[in-house]
């Protein structure tokens, strides 16, 4: 496994999740997709720290905090999602887009 392969799925994450979120209007869907283009940005963050300096405690741990942030970020948004369901009857981003209240 060398650098290049790493960036390789990293893009593909990245580029799997750019999909996914343009082409889902469901929102359980669209946070599904955040979350591979979060990951995607995590394998970078290890796999340049590694490769480039051999140690890969410094990408790790930043890895680390992007995983906390995302995982408080999802909850968040969980919650919320939950909220409008129970309030609107619909995860569709089509007819959420139309509520004005």
């Amino acid at each position: 496994m060398n650098l290049l392969n790493c960036l390789i799925l990293a893009f593909l994450l990245f580029g799997i999740g750019v999909w996914g979120l343009m082409r889902r209007r469901h929102l359980i869907g669209m946070l599904i997709s955040i979350e591979l283009m979060l990951n995607a940005a995590n394998i970078n963050f290890i796999s340049f720290a590694y490769f480039t300096a051999h140690d890969a405690t410094a990408g790790a741990l930043f890895s680390i905090f992007v995983i906390a942030v995302t995982a408080c970020e999802m909850a968040i948004a969980l919650a919320i999602i939950v909220t409008m369901y129970r309030r609107h009857k619909s995860l569709d981003v089509d007819q959420l887009r139309d509520l004005h209240d």
